[in-house]
C-alpha cells in the first residue's frame, strides 16, 4: 500500500462518483427550472487522503483515458419481411388487401414505406389506424420501435380495359417476399403476369384464383381476355403443324428416346396438346416453356398449355426403356400429335459403346446421311450419329423403325504410355551406379507409376512437369505420381527421377550385368548411355537391349531440361543428329559439306530404296538421316541449287550407313556419281560423354542429397531398346583394366 496525496482530489471525486452512480436516480422533476438546478449542482467532497494500490490507481487511469464509444445505429430504420395481398376482381375495379409484416430497428418514431401505385383506403396495425404520409416515393406511415409489426392495407385499382383484354396495375411492396392472390371471373381465364411467376391456377364457380409471386419494389401488369357476353362467338376448330425431331440412344442396358416436337397454330388457341407415345416407353421428363403442366394417361400424353393464344410451342419429351443388354433386335415408333393435320419427322440413331447398326427403311420412312439432319437435333446427340431417317405420318399410327444391334465388347485404352525414356546410367569402379531416368508422357487416367527398382536400390529424387515430387512405397513396388488429363500441364510432359544402385564391384576383369526399373506402361523407345570409369575398357556386349549411338542428343538448355533430344527423318525442321553420327539398323546418316569443308544446310537428299523413296533436308550442321530404308540397291542423291548434283549408289543391308557428300560449284546439267561404297557405321564402339553425362554429374556433385564418388573422366556405352512393355531393359558386357 502506498500514499498518493496528490491524487487524494482525485481519488475522492471518483470515490463520490461511484457512491452517487451506485444510489437509485432520483424522480424527474415537473419543471424546466429545477431540472436546471439539479443539473448545476456539485456534490460536497469532504477533504481527506485515499489509500489505493499502485494497480487500482493505474486502472482508474487506464478507464479515464478510454474514449467514449458512441451507441451503434441501425444501417435502416425498417425492413419490410412479407408482404401477401389478395385482391379481388368485381365490375369495374380490383380491391385487395396487403398484409406487409417487418420489424422497426431504430428507436422513437420511424418512417415504413408500405406501397407506391394506385389507391390506399385505409390501414391498420394491430386494429387500430395508423397515420399515412404521401410523397414522391409512395404511401408511407410512422411507426414507433425498436419491434416488429404487421400493417394491413386497403388498396384498389381501376380496371384498363381493351378489345378483347382486362387488365390493372399491382404493386409489390420493397419486401423479401411478395406473394398475390389474383381472383378474376370466368371458368380457366388465362391470367397473365408482366413481372413474377404464376405458381398456380384454379378455377370453381365461374371465377378463376392465380397464385403468384411477384418481383419485389416492382409494378405487375395482370391481364386476362374476356368474351362478349351478348354475342358468342363459334369455338373454332384447332388446326395444327408438327414437326417431331426424334433421337434413339442406345444405351447398354436401355434405350433412350428424346423427342423435339415443335407446334405451329395456324387456327384456333388449344388449351390442351395430347401427344400419343410408343409403346413399352416411360415417361422421364417433359420440359417447356409453354407447358403448364402434363399427364401421362398409359400411352397417351396430355399437356395443358399456359398461353394459348400463343402460334407456336415447343417442348422435349424424354422417354426410357430397359432392355437385356447385349446384341438385340428393336421396334420402335415415335411421339405422335394426335391433332395435327401435317406431321414431319426426322430420326437420329446413336450408340454408346462399340455396335454395328442394320436399320432397312420401310413404313415410308427412308435414310438419308446424317450431314443432312436438322441442326436442333444434332445438338441432342453426345455419341456420334449411326444413322438418320426422315418420314410424314400420313395416318393416326405413326411409322416404326426396326433395328438390328450387334454390340461388340469394348477393347482395353492405355491409361498411360511414355513416348520415350532416356536414362544415364553413372557408374564407377565399387560397382555403385547413380542412374536418372527421364519419361516423355501422355496420360489419360493413370494417377500413379508403378517402378519396381532393382534389388538394393532407393530412390534419391522425382520431378514431375519440373516440379518436385514424393514417391510412395507399396509392397509391390514404388509408386511415383502422375499428373491427370484436365490440369497443367494439358498435353505431353516431362517425368524423371533418379535411382542409386549398389552393385558387384569391378575387379581386374570380369563381366557386369545392369538392368533398369520394370515400369507398368509401355514406352515407345528406350535409350541408354552408362558411363564407365576410363581406366577399364569394354567388350563383347550382351543382354536385351541393341548396342550402338543410336540416341539424339541435346544440351540441357536445348531440350526439355534433362538433356533428352529427338531425332527423325525428316531433316532440319526435326531433330539434332549425334555428333558421332551414329545410325540404327535400316538408317543412312550423312554429312555434307563444300570444298572448303563448310558445312552446307538445306540440301535436299533423296533416298530410293528397291520399295520406296524418301526426301530428307540437311540441318544447320549439314547432317541428315533417313530411317526405315529397304534393303537391296539404294542410290542417294544430294542436291543443292548452284551445286549440282552428287549421287552415291550401294548395295544395303540393313546395316547403318553413313554416306557423306563434298559438293562444289558446277556447272548446268553436272552430276557426280560415286560408285564407292560407304562405311559401315561400329556399333560396338565407345563414345565420348553425352551432356546428359555432364548433368547429372554436376547435380550429384552438389545438387541430389546423396553422396556418390563418380568418376569425372571415362567413356559411355550407348544402348537403344524399342516398345518396352513390363519388362526389364537389360544389358552386360567383359571389362578389362587398362
Amino acid at each position: 500500500m502506498r500514499n498518493f496525496t496528490f491524487a487524494a482530489i482525485l481519488a475522492s471525486f471518483v470515490t463520490h462518483a461511484l457512491a452517487a452512480s451506485a444510489q437509485p436516480a432520483p424522480q424527474r422533476p415537473a419543471s424546466g427550472p429545477r431540472l436546471a438546478e439539479a443539473a448545476t449542482a456539485v456534490p460536497v467532497v469532504s477533504s481527506g487522503t485515499v489509500t489505493l494500490t499502485l494497480a487500482e490507481y493505474d486502472r482508474l487511469v487506464d478507464l479515464s483515458a478510454r474514449p467514449v464509444r458512441p451507441p451503434e445505429v441501425p444501417p435502416v430504420g425498417a425492413v419490410l419481411s412479407r408482404a401477401d395481398l389478395r385482391v379481388r376482381v368485381d365490375g369495374v375495379a380490383a380491391r385487395g388487401t396487403f398484409t406487409i409484416d417487418g420489424e422497426v430497428l431504430r428507436a422513437g418514431p420511424t418512417r415504413v414505406d408500405l406501397v407506391s401505385g394506385g389507391t390506399v383506403l385505409d390501414a391498420r396495425a394491430a386494429g387500430r389506424p395508423v397515420p399515412l404520409l404521401v410523397d414522391g416515393r409512395g404511401h408511407a406511415t410512422l411507426l414507433s420501435g425498436p419491434g416488429p409489426f404487421s400493417v394491413a392495407v386497403d388498396w384498389g385499382a381501376p380496371l384498363k380495359t381493351a378489345p378483347g383484354r382486362v387488365s390493372f396495375s399491382l404493386p409489390a411492396p420493397a419486401a423479401g417476399s411478395a406473394r398475390a392472390f389474383i381472383d378474376v371471373p370466368g371458368d380457366d381465364a388465362d391470367v397473365h403476369v408482366s413481372t413474377g411467376l404464376i405458381t398456380r391456377r384454379t378455377s370453381a364457380a365461374g371465377r378463376t384464383v392465380a397464385e403468384v409471386t411477384l418481383d419485389p419494389a416492382s409494378v405487375a401488369e395482370v391481364s386476362w381476355s374476356v368474351r362478349a357476353t351478348t354475342q358468342a362467338a363459334p369455338a373454332r376448330d384447332a388446326r395444327l403443324l408438327a414437326d417431331v425431331l426424334t433421337l434413339v440412344t442406345i444405351a447398354e442396358s436401355e434405350v433412350r428416346l428424346a423427342s423435339l416436337v415443335d407446334l405451329t397454330v395456324v387456327q384456333g388457341e388449344p388449351r390442351t396438346i395430347e401427344v400419343a407415345l410408343p409403346n413399352g416407353y416411360e415417361v422421364a421428363s417433359v420440359t417447356g416453356s409453354s407447358i403448364e403442366t402434363s399427364d401421362d394417361r398409359g400411352g397417351r400424353l396430355v399437356l395443358t398449355l399456359n398461353n394459348p393464344t400463343l402460334r407456336r410451342h415447343q417442348f422435349l419429351v424424354a422417354l426410357e426403356q430397359a432392355h437385356a443388354g447385349g446384341s438385340l433386335t428393336l421396334e420402335t415408333s415415335f411421339p405422335a400429335v394426335l391433332s395435327a393435320e401435317r406431321e414431319r419427322g426426322e430420326v437420329a440413331v446413336a450408340g454408346i459403346g462399340t455396335l454395328d447398326l442394320a436399320a432397312p427403311e420401310r413404313d415410308g420412312i427412308r435414310r438419308v446421311d446424317v450431314r443432312e439432319i436438322d441442326p436442333a437435333l444434332a445438338a441432342l446427340a453426345r455419341q456420334p450419329l449411326a444413322a438418320a431417317f426422315r418420314y410424314r405420318r400420313t395416318s393416326a399410327t405413326p411409322p416404326s423403325l426396326a433395328l438390328e444391334v450387334r454390340r461388340f465388347p469394348d477393347a482395353p485404352v492405355l491409361a498411360a504410355v511414355a513416348e520415350r525414356a532416356t536414362a544415364t546410367t553413372l557408374v564407377n569402379s565399387e560397382g555403385r551406379a547413380l542412374t536418372e531416368i527421364v519419361l516423355r508422357l501422355q496420360n489419360r487416367a493413370q494417377s500413379f507409376l508403378k517402378v519396381t527398382l532393382p534389388p538394393g536400390a532407393s530412390i534419391v529424387s522425382v520431378e514431375v512437369a519440373g516440379q518436385p515430387a514424393k514417391p510412395a512405397t507399396a509392397s509391390d513396388g514404388m509408386r511415383l505420381p502422375l499428373i491427370r488429363p484436365g490440369f497443367r500441364p494439358t498435353g505431353p510432359y516431362t517425368m524423371s527421377f533418379v535411382y542409386v544402385h549398389s552393385g558387384a564391384p569391378f575387379a581386374r576383369k570380369g563381366e557386369q550385368q545392369m538392368a533398369l526399373p520394370k515400369m507398368d506402361i509401355p514406352i515407345g523407345l528406350v535409350e541408354w548411355e552408362v558411363f564407365v570409369p576410363d581406366w577399364f575398357s569394354v567388350s563383347k556386349f550382351g543382354g536385351n537391349m541393341i548396342t550402338g549411338d543410336y540416341i539424339t542428343v541435346t544440351s540441357p538448355g536445348g531440350g526439355a531440361g534433362h538433356g533428352v533430344g529427338s531425332g527423325s527423318g525428316r531433316g532440319v525442321g526435326e531433330g539434332n543428329i549425334a555428333p558421332a553420327l551414329g545410325a540404327a539398323p535400316g538408317q543412312i546418316v550423312g554429312r555434307i559439306t563444300d570444298e572448303n569443308g563448310a558445312v552446307l544446310p538445306g540440301v535436299t537428299v533423296t533416298v530410293k530404296a528397291p520399295y520406296g523413296a524418301q526426301t530428307v533436308v540437311t540441318d544447320s550442321e549439314g547432317r541428315y538421316r533417313a530411317l526405315n530404308v529397304g534393303s537391296g540397291q539404294v542410290e542417294v542423291t544430294a542436291e543443292l541449287g548452284g551445286l549440282g548434283t552428287n549421287r552415291q549408289t550401294f548395295q544395303f543391308n540393313q546395316q547403318p550407313r553413313q554416306v557423306d557428300f563434298v559438293m562444289s560449284v558446277a556447272s548446268l546439267q553436272e552430276t557426280v556419281t560415286v560408285q564407292a561404297e560407304p562405311p559401315v557405321l561400329n556399333s560396338s564402339q565407345t563414345f565420348t560423354p553425352s551432356a546428359n553425362v555432364q548433368n547429372l554429374q554436376r547435380r550429384a556433385a552438389g545438387v541430389l542429397p546423396v553422396r556418390v564418388d563418380i568418376p569425372r573422366a571415362g567413356s559411355s556405352l550407348r544402348f537403344v531398346k524399342p516398345l518396352v512393355v513390363d519388362q526389364e531393359a537389360m544389358v552386360s558386357f567383359r571389362y578389362k583394366r587398362r
